[in-house]
């Protein structure tokens, strides 16, 4: 069922995990709702509009309305049963929300964290996400290097002229269809690179603001403008998610500087939704004639494979294009639903 749903969604990128999984169960939304209600001794009388009402939300296009954790629940069971109603596999509520899990409520993402601990502390299933002990990794320094995958060569879109080939590296997650949970060396080493390709693009890079989104970018950018950017300003995109995207909070900060500044503007993901294309657009607004430059951390794959060939093998390939940045960098690949930054920054 799992690889079946993992498939679907790896040849049409459109179609959302929770609308795989039912695909893949081989169920119309109609009899969808009714293995639901069956799983609940009929407790419940859900109909088809409901379980079109969450794919729509999935697929993250402004509309529809999100599962509750206890539906995802009810729904893992129902698909897990499979086509014929007989099948007893176990599906994490994860998998099923994987590219639609940072627009749930922060209640139940925390609740589904907290579903996958307690998972693992019952049963002793060994693909549950490690607890979170103070924060404190206490693995070998060898075994948190892990992390980092195979290293590639990808082209991506830069300045005339400039160096368009970028050394990546990919981030296997051992645990398919849960967060991956990036150790502070990995985190390091990701910034790390994003300073090397910026140091290789083919020409100097003076910035005049280096802006971070949210606490994750913040940090990148903290970084990079010490170590890049002879400490230009910094600026701050707080975004507050909203059902049909993210809007600007109050607390960002937007330095003072000259006319058609240069601007580097630092993000750790980029997946399906148009978050950097609504940020540009923005910063543009406020910044008139400004050249922008793209870092992103980790850029999430079409695909199961990692090492892609090209740049449009990533999810966020056409909104970063439309975007029109003057360069674009990536430190890392990454597959659904994604990665969590060391703290769980956000």
């Amino acid at each position: 069922m799992k690889n079946a749903a993992v498939e679907l969604m790896a040849r049409y990128p459109d179609v959302p995990s929770l609308q795989a999984h039912r695909y893949a169960a081989g169920l119309s939304q109609d009899q969808a709702a009714g293995r639901y209600n069956d799983v609940t001794g009929n407790q419940t009388s859900l109909g088809g509009t409901t379980i079109n009402a969450w794919e729509t939300w999935a697929r993250g296009r402004g509309q529809g309305s999100p599962p509750s954790m206890s539906s995802l629940l009810i729904l893992c069971a129902a698909y897990g049963k499979g086509p014929l109603g007989v099948a007893e596999e176990s599906i994490n509520p994860t998998e099923l929300i994987a590219e639609a899990y940072e627009r749930l409520t922060a209640e139940d993402q925390l609740a589904l964290k907290q579903f996958a601990t307690d998972k693992q502390t019952i049963t002793g299933d060994a693909s549950a996400p490690l607890p979170d002990t103070a924060h404190k990794d206490v693995r070998p320094a060898r075994e948190r290097q892990g992390q980092i995958g195979q290293e590639f060569i990808l082209t991506v879109p830069t300045v005339e002229y400039g160096n368009p080939d970028i050394q990546v590296f990919s981030l296997p997650n051992p645990q398919p269809g849960r967060l991956l949970d990036l150790t502070w060396e990995t985190f390091g080493h990701g910034v790390q690179s994003l300073s090397h390709q910026i140091k290789n693009l083919g020409k100097r890079l003076d910035a005049d603001i280096c802006f971070g989104i949210n606490e994750a970018g913040l940090v990148m950018a903290t970084f990079l403008a010490s170590s890049r950017f002879a400490r230009c300003p910094i600026g701050y995109l707080r975004c507050n998610k909203v059902s049909d995207g993210v809007v600007l909070d109050g607390a960002s900060f937007f330095p003072d500087v000259r006319d058609a500044p240069t601007i580097v503007i630092c993000d750790f993901e980029v997946k399906h939704a148009d978050v950097i294309g609504y940020i540009a657009r923005q910063v543009r607004a406020r910044y008139p004639r400004a050249e922008l430059y793209f870092a992103v951390f980790g850029a999430m794959t079409k695909d199961r494979e990692l090492a892609v060939d090209s740049f449009d093998d990533l999810t966020g390939a056409k909104i970063m294009r439309a975007a029109d940045f003057e360069a674009v960098f990536i430190a890392a690949t990454m597959s659904p639903p994604g990665i969590e930054p060391p703290l769980e920054l956000r």
